[in-house]
């Protein structure tokens, strides 16, 4: 069969566009950061001031999949090893049993199981959030700052998040309501990784 130089033409344009089409499609794992990575929580102490401590050696995975933002995912792990709330006394009795107990769970970690579009550049990602084997939902609000790549070219994304949740629901209820049971988190990350297959 003898087909015409237009009709050559027009199946090798189709594929380039199907090429990169699916390229441009392609799901991306990323690794996360724990270099820049900061997980920072406060809380009302008496009305007088508002501590904060980082949960610090964050190890995670996101997939991101900007054409189809359901396909999204992030799993975090923050070791109670890494807390630093930047008094040493302090970070000890964080990690007592007053509070999160780092002997018996040394973990808290976070799973997604809703990624949604929450406007240009934005992301509501609700999840399951475990605190000494207690699981919660909470919704994190989620700014995208940048895609890109990094400096040996590999996928690069970074993201800030906010959200809430009282510490009394994982059991952690020492003080209150002296110490407020409400306790605010601010995180920002940058993460690399190579396309998925």
């Amino acid at each position: 069969m003898i087909r015409s130089r237009s009709t050559r033409s027009t199946l090798l344009f189709a594929s380039l566009l199907l090429a990169v089409g699916a390229a441009q499609a392609k799901t991306v794992e990323y690794k996360l950061d724990p270099n820049h990575t900061m997980v920072l929580a406060s809380w009302d102490h008496g009305g007088y001031s508002r501590p904060t401590a980082n949960f610090g050696q964050v190890d995670g995975t996101l997939v991101y999949d900007a054409d189809n933002v359901a396909a999204s995912r992030v799993e975090v792990t923050m070791p109670l090893a890494g807390l630093e709330s930047f008094v040493p006394d302090f970070n000890e009795h964080l990690r007592s049993a007053d509070f999160f107990d780092a002997a018996k769970w040394p973990d808290a970690k976070f799973t997604s199981t809703k990624v949604e579009k929450a406007g240009e550049g934005k992301l509501k990602v609700t999840g399951d959030l475990t605190i000494r084997d207690v699981t919660r939902p909470v919704v994190l609000d989620v700014k995208l700052n940048k895609t890109g790549e990094g400096r040996n070219g590999t996928p690069k994304v970074g993201f800030d998040a906010t959200t809430s949740f009282n510490r009394s629901e994982f059991g952690i209820a020492k003080f209150i309501p002296n110490v407020g049971d409400t306790i605010d988190i601010r995180i920002t990350t940058e993460a690399t990784g190579e396309a998925a297959e």
